[in-house]
Order: C-alpha cells, then structure tokens, then sequence
C-alpha cells in the first residue's frame, strides 16, 4: 500500500463494487465462475458475500464449478473453521 493511502476497514461497499467482482479474468486453466466465487469469498465479509451470491446467480454464473483440484467453493469451505456464515449464503 502507497504511503499516502490509508487503509480502510468496515467501509460499506456500493452493489457496483461488488458487481465489479463479477468482470474478473480467472488465471489460465482455472474456470471463470469458480475464481470468481473464490475471489469474492476471499475478498468479502459474509453480509457482502451474501449480498454478491445474488448477483452471481442472477448473471447465471454457476454456483457449483470446480476449482482446478476438482472441488466446488463449498466443498473447500468446508474445511475453513472461519467459513460457517459463508457456507450458510451458499445453502
């Protein structure tokens, strides 16, 4: 982070910030819709996560693709102690 940024924490983000998740370009061999569930479980708190599952369900991105070891979003989150209200969105 630049010295003259200062970083943010609990900032409310805009439905266009977190549709912006949705234009991501997965890395080579990796299926779009999964790097894009993996990016915005990575990078959003569970009230933002569920509000960013509607969004990717209503542009038709499947909920169930396979990472490149062959597992769904929710089959690794199930192994993350920390993953309960994000597995919740995903039920």
């Amino acid at each position: 982070m630049k010295k003259d940024k200062q970083k943010v924490i609990g900032e409310e983000l805009s439905d266009k910030r977190i549709k912006d998740l949705l234009n991501l370009s997965p890395e080579t061999g990796v299926n779009r819709d999964y790097f894009i569930l993996m990016k915005g479980y990575r990078a959003l708190r569970s009230h933002d996560f569920e509000r960013f599952i509607g969004f990717f369900k209503e542009a038709g991105l499947d909920i169930n693709a396979k990472g490149p070891d062959g597992l769904t979003l929710k089959e690794e989150m199930a192994e993350h102690a920390q993953a309960t209200p994000y597995l919740e969105v995903l039920n």
